[in-house]
């Protein structure tokens, strides 16, 4: 008898075992469905990845510093520029002939 019940017993493990490993299978079927859905679905609203973003970000940060200190440049040179043309007419004014 003793026999008989683990042969019961061992074919009702096995059973459960199988159940077990369908279960898995299937929670993986319904998992890479859900995820193939999910990336569709992403696909189709043009949303950015995350390292291309970071990349771009990156860029503009850099072009917003080489702007300001082109800013910074120009204005340096638009006030040595208006410097010397002040010093330029003042040498004209000195160099032009007085009535007198």
């Amino acid at each position: 008898m003793t026999n008989g019940t683990n042969r019961i017993l061992d074919e009702f493990a096995k059973l459960v075992t199988d159940a077990a490993g369908a279960a898995q299978g299937v929670s993986r079927e319904f998992e890479n469905f859900f995820r193939a859905q999910a990336e569709r679905m992403v696909n189709s609203m043009d949303l950015v990845q995350r390292e291309d973003f970071e990349a771009v970000r990156e860029m503009a940060i850099k072009a917003r510093e080489e702007n300001i200190m082109l800013l910074a440049r120009i204005e340096a040179l638009e006030a040595k520029l208006a410097s010397g043309a002040a010093t330029g007419a003042e040498s004209a004014s000195d160099a032009s002939p007085t009535k007198k």
